[in-house]
């Protein structure tokens, strides 16, 4: 019996270390900063663009607007920043970041 109750006291010791060390690290690691995609525009020749990055690298840098028949940049920069954010909802919903002529239309971009 002797034996018994001894191993009963050491898991118990054990599992209150463990249970005290789950209590005190897992709130740091859901707590931490995660990183976010970025979405910024930039100024191109003919009109407005923009870029998609993540941890300071260019995932995506977009100047022209996608889908139509001409190579024609965005007019403003709120056009350009609107499409970025779509792209970039679309990414963290783990989507195809594709653009369609729909999703323009729906965002009011002037072609």
């Amino acid at each position: 019996m002797i034996i018994n109750s001894t191993i009963t006291k050491f898991f118990r010791k054990a599992f209150r270390k463990n249970l005290l060390f789950i209590l005190l690290f897992l709130p740091f690691t859901t707590c931490s900063k995660k990183e976010i995609l970025q979405a910024e525009s930039i100024k191109t020749t003919s009109g407005w663009g923009y870029t998609i990055s993540y941890k300071d690298k260019i995932l995506i840098k977009q100047t022209i607007i996608p889908v139509i028949s001409e190579t024609k940049s965005f007019s403003s920069e709120d056009d350009a920043l609107k499409v970025a954010g779509l792209v970039v909802k679309k990414l963290n919903q783990s989507i195809s970041p594709s653009v369609t002529k729909n999703d323009l239309i729906l965002l009011k971009i002037k072609m």
